[in-house]
């Protein structure tokens, strides 16, 4: 950070060799509007040479002109109250048309060199990678999360009121360590990112745009920071908006900053540039954000304490129906997405069950998918979400005779990974239908309830997995896996892993499994015909009497769960191993059943043992008690 620097306009399409900008030249006509907003589509200004500070030819914008010192803070003019409705099409969707104003030649290649501009319209089409709105939620909490490596004890999402209009709008505040000014600037631009380490989530320095633009058409950050130990205070408007209707072609961002003054204990104007340059910004933000002067803007510092970030996310997207994507008022502890809690009406216990199981739950609830996004929350950081903590919801908690399946993928020049796949059927099965497994990427939920395999004829029902992939990349938007030979491997060893389960454990939910011996399959039915019980709760009984969590199966299976699947696929025009393993493969399914079979006779037989004794003990009793009455009777 410069010392004594001013705070600037953002060109996020700037490069490291910045150029000097032009005078204004005539070309580029300011129409007066009658009302703030009040400015005809076809007579927009190109407001980006009025922004940046006037040089002499051969100067740099971007450098500041001459260190200068803080200056005690004046409270700028009070902006207009009541703004106009933005004329872009509020259905994210339909929102990427852009007109530019007219250009200043002069100002594409100042000093005959060419630069490289991003088209405001890039602002929606980078956001379409977000295809559900809580994806891009889920990236801002993701940012909190890493903010845990400096500090950072919780993550507020909640609803805000535009003060301004009264509309909706989107806050997520964290208590992390914050951003100095120049962080807030690569924040701001696209790809910055210093997250290399595996302790973080993100990775591209992209997230943060994408996701507001997908949340909403304009995003305003406040953040504090203690870097140096001399606070800071930024404040920066990420605005789809007020890029469109001034026609801007390039994509600009206003940012103030401030600082801390011992001498008078306060904060006062941090000038980058100078004071023109401030007092311009300061008036964008004043205008195009929902707060109308400097000193509604420095509030918002209030309850961001020593550090921390606030983002508030407004002019919240509409869908095609024309109603806001967020649902803030269906449920005053929840956020949901309008439209997608569809619950239909039946008495089937079956579909009752299945609707409120987390699996459909996520689809539409903010607080059901936070619960399951994390596979381990630390223990210090608290997700609250509309002033409720959100639970962590552990789905290996839900799961019946649980079996860890050890993976281990080959990857060229790595060395031998090793995974853990958790599977089981879930609680409720066969009722509750679902399937498919949770994969995770560095702790953060990537694919929920994947569904690798077809469940005809009720194979596969049930089933559910639970484990981190870290060796395969996610997609931009983190809510799919790139299709990599890698991903193409593991969905087929998923797939395997799921019908082998079922082979060995679908008679537990009451399903004829046509691979046990005929002996095992009439003992089953009649074990649960005879004690009258329903399927479901069959299964519970048998895992508390003969298997325990970590069940023989794991360590018996070794000629197929603990292979590496991957590593024989080069192997598979040797059909004589094929045709062992498979052989195998039955042996032991028969193994393990006459082994479950055994281990019941066992404990029948125990129990007749037990029912001799008692009877021989009454027996005796009976005798002595007859002799001695005989006795008496002499």
């Amino acid at each position: 950070m410069r010392s004594g620097g001013a705070a600037e306009v953002i060109d996020l399409s700037s490069d490291d060799d910045e150029e000097s900008l032009p005078f204004p030249s005539t070309s580029a006509v300011t129409i007066a509007p009658s009302s703030p907003r009040d400015v005809k589509p076809y007579e927009l200004a190109d407001v980006k040479p009025l922004l940046y500070p006037i040089q002499p030819p051969g100067c740099y914008a971007l450098v500041p002109v001459k260190d200068e010192e803080p200056v005690p803070l004046p409270l700028a003019a009070e902006a207009p109250r009541v703004l106009p409705p933005p004329r872009l099409c509020r259905q994210f969707w339909k929102s990427g048309e852009y007109v530019v104003a007219r250009r200043n030649p002069d100002a594409d290649a100042p000093g005959g060199r060419n630069r490289l501009r991003i088209n405001p319209k890039f602002l929606h089409s980078n956001a379409t990678s977000h295809k559900w709105a809580f994806g891009a939620i889920a990236e801002l909490l993701d940012n909190a999360i890493d903010e845990v490596n400096n500090g950072a004890t919780f993550v507020r999402v909640n609803k805000f009121t535009n003060p301004r209009d009264g509309s909706s709008s989107l806050l997520v505040q964290d208590d992390g360590g914050g951003m100095d000014p120049d962080a807030l600037r690569c924040c701001m631009s696209f790809g910055f990112s210093d997250k290399q380490s595996d302790a973080f989530i993100g990775q591209y320095g992209n997230g943060f745009k994408t996701s507001t633009m997908r949340l909403g058409a304009d995003v305003i950050v406040f953040t504090q920071n203690q870097k140096n130990w001399t606070p800071t205070r930024s404040i920066g408007l990420l605005s789809y908006t007020f890029l469109m209707e001034t026609g801007c072609d390039d994509v600009l961002v206003p940012t103030v900053d401030y600082q801390y003054d011992l001498t008078t204990a306060s904060y006062t104007q941090l000038l980058r540039h100078n004071q023109k340059l401030f007092s311009s910004n300061l008036a964008i933000l004043s205008k195009w954000s929902p707060f109308a002067s400097e000193a509604e803007l420095l509030k918002q510092f209030d309850d961001i304490g020593e550090h921390g970030t606030k983002i508030i996310v407004f002019n919240l997207w509409f869908n095609d129906d024309g109603d806001m994507e967020l649902d803030f008022n269906s449920d005053k502890k929840d956020i949901l997405i309008t439209g997608a809690q569809k619950k239909v009406k039946t008495n089937k216990h079956e579909k009752l069950v299945t609707q409120d199981y987390i699996a459909n739950r996520l689809r539409y609830s903010l607080r059901a998918y936070a619960s399951i996004l994390y596979l381990r929350v630390p223990d210090s950081f608290r997700i609250i979400l509309r002033g409720q903590d959100v639970e962590p919801h552990n789905v290996v908690n839900d799961l019946l005779y649980r079996e860890c399946v050890l993976y281990k993928p080959q990857i060229a020049g790595l060395p031998e990974l090793s995974i853990v796949t958790t599977i089981g059927f879930v609680k409720g099965a066969p009722d509750t239908d679902v399937q498919g497994f949770n994969v995770y990427h560095k702790n953060r939920l990537i694919t929920p309830f994947w569904k690798v395999a077809s469940n005809s004829y009720g194979k596969g029902r049930g089933v559910v997995g639970i484990l981190d992939a870290s060796f395969i990349k996610p997609t931009h938007d983190k809510q799919d896996f790139e299709k990599s030979v890698l991903y193409q491997r593991l969905e087929n060893r998923l797939k395997e892993m799921t019908y082998e389960y079922w082979g060995l454990h679908c008679h537990r939910l009451g399903y004829d499994n046509k691979s046990l011996p005929k002996a095992s399959r009439a003992l089953y039915h009649a074990k649960q015909t005879g004690a009258g019980t329903s399927p479901a709760s069959v299964p519970h009984q048998l895992l508390t009497a003969d298997v325990p969590t970590s069940s023989c199966a794991q360590s018996s299976m070794g000629q197929k769960r603990n292979f590496d699947a991957l590593g024989v696929i080069g192997n598979i025009n040797n059909h004589q191993t094929k045709h062992r393993d498979v052989i195998q493969r039955k042996r032991f399914h028969e193994y393990k059943t006459l082994t479950l079979e055994n281990d019941k006779l066992r404990d029948e037989c125990l129990q007749y043992e037990e029912s001799e004794k008692q009877l021989v003990e009454k027996n005796i009793v009976i005798m002595l008690l007859g002799t001695k009455a005989s006795v008496s009777n002499c």
